[in-house]
C-alpha cells in the first residue's frame, strides 16, 4: 500500500468516537465531546476529545493563566500599554527577578522582582499540579509511571534554574528572568560568569543525551514508518508476538549499525536519553557557582581543557629579524616640504662646529651658497 509510505498520513479513518475505558469509582466525568481534525490526522490520531481534567487539572490551568497573565501585564505595561509595540518587542520583553540588593526578600517590591516571585509562585503551583494530574491519571488507567517521571526531571532542571540555585546563592537575582531572549541572554552571561559552561562535564553529558535522543526518536519513528505496511505500528503485539515487521526493521539496523534494539527497548533507550538530558543538566547547573566558580580552570585543573601559556618571557633560540631594505638617498639637491603644522625639519647635509655637538639652543649651520 503506497498510502503509507508517504511523510503524511494519507489515509484517515472515520468511525465511531472513543470515549476510553470506564473510569474508576470517584473521578469525575470527561469533559467536552469529541471531533475529528483533519490536520490532527495528518501526523497522528485525527480525533480531539474527551478531555478529562478533575480538579488538579483544573487547578494547574487556573493557576497558570494567573502567572501568564501576570507575566504578560508586566511585559505589556514595560512599553506603555502599546499593543503594536507590545507584539513587535515581545520577543525582547522581560519580567525580571530581584536585584542582588534584594537577597532572598521574599516580599521585595512589585517593581523590584515583587511580580517575577508572583508569577514564579503560581507558575510553579501549575507545572506540579499537571505533575500530580499524571502520575494519578496514569495510576487510574492502570498505566505505568513513567510519563510522570520523565516529567519529573524536566522539573528538576526548572526548579533548579529559578528556585534551588538562587537559594544556595543567596538572591534571587541569579535566577532566570522569565522572556525569550532575556533568558537567552541570561544563558549567555551564565556561562561567561563561570568560565564558560562548555567546560562543565555535566552540561556535557546534557547536550549529548539531548542529540542522543533526538537521534533515537528520529530512528525509531522512521523504522515504525517505515514498517507501517506490515503493521509495525502495533508496537505492543509486536513485543510480545513478533512478527514480520520488527523483524525486517532489526534486521535492517543490524546491517547498518551492527545491533539493533526491540520493540520495547528502544523506548527505554529513548526514554533513558531524554530523561538523563534534563537530569544531568540540572546537576550541572547546580554545581555552577555553588561548588565550581570558573568551569575552564576546573577542566584544566583535571585534564579536562588545555591551559594556556600567559609568560611573556619567550625560552628558545633567538627569533630571526626580518631584513628590511635600505631606503634610497635623497639627492643633494632635493627639498624637504615644510609640513603644515610649522615643525622645523633640519635641512640635509647639515654640518656642525668642531667638537660634533652644537651650541645649546643653536641649530647646526647649512653651508652656504657657494662663490
Amino acid at each position: 500500500m503506497t498510502a503509507y509510505q508517504n511523510i503524511f498520513t494519507q489515509v484517515q479513518v472515520r468511525g465511531p468516537y472513543e470515549t476510553g475505558v470506564p473510569l474508576p469509582a470517584g473521578n469525575q466525568p470527561r469533559a467536552g465531546g469529541s471531533t475529528f481534525v483533519r490536520l490532527f490526522g495528518w501526523i497522528g490520531n485525527a480525533q480531539l476529545g474527551p478531555i478529562y481534567l478533575g480538579w488538579t487539572g483544573v487547578a494547574s490551568l487556573f493557576t497558570g493563566f494567573i502567572a501568564i497573565e501576570i507575566i504578560g501585564l508586566n511585559m505589556w505595561a514595560s512599553v506603555g500599554w502599546d499593543p503594536i509595540e507590545f507584539v513587535r518587542q515581545l520577543p525582547w520583553l522581560a519580567l525580571e527577578p530581584p536585584p542582588p540588593e534584594q537577597g532572598l526578600n521574599i516580599l521585595p517590591p512589585l517593581n523590584q522582582g515583587g511580580w517575577w516571585l508572583m508569577a514564579g509562585f503560581f507558575l510553579t503551583t501549575s507545572i506540579i499540579l499537571w505533575w500530580i494530574r499524571t502520575y494519578t491519571r496514569a495510576r487510574a488507567l492502570g498505566l505505568g509511571t513513567h510519563v510522570a517521571w520523565a516529567f519529573a526531571s524536566a522539573i528538576f532542571l526548572y526548579l533548579v534554574l529559578g528556585f534551588i540555585r538562587p537559594i544556595l546563592m543567596g538572591s534571587w537575582s541569579e535566577a532566570v528572568p522569565f522572556g525569550i531572549f532575556p533568558h537567552l541572554d541570561w544563558t549567555g552571561a551564565f556561562s561567561i560568569t563561570y568560565g564558560n559552561l562548555f567546560y562543565n562535564p555535566f552540561h556535557a553529558l546534557s547536550i549529548a543525551f539531548l542529540y542522543g535522543s533526538a537521534l533515537l526518536f528520529a530512528m525509531h519513528g522512521a523504522t515504525v514508518l517505515a514498517i507501517s505496511r506490515y503493521g509495525g505500528e502495533r508496537e505492543i503485539e509486536q513485543i510480545t508476538d513478533r512478527g514480520t515487521a520488527f523483524e525486517r526493521g532489526a534486521l535492517f539496523w543490524r546491517w547498518t549499525m551492527g545491533f539493533n534494539a526491540t520493540a520495547e527497548s528502544i523506548h527505554r533507550w529513548a526514554w533513558w536519553f531524554a530523561v538523563l538530558c534534563t537530569l544531568t543538566g540540572g546537576i550541572g547547573i547546580l554545581l555552577t557557582g555553588t561548588a565550581v566558580d570558573n568551569w575552564y580552570l576546573w577542566a584544566v585543573e583535571h585534564n579536562f581543557a588545555p591551559g594556556y601559556d600567559v609568560s611573556a618571557t619567550y625560552v628558545g633560540p633567538p627569533l630571526p629579524v626580518p631584513e628590511q631594505a635600505p631606503l634610497p638617498p635623497l639627492p643633494m639637491d632635493a627639498t624637504v616640504p615644510a609640513p603644515a603644522d610649522g615643525a622645523i625639519i633640519p635641512a640635509p647635509d647639515a654640518t656642525l662646529p668642531e667638537g660634533g655637538v652644537p651650541a645649546e639652543a643653536t641649530a647646526p649651520e647649512a653651508p652656504g651658497p657657494q662663490q
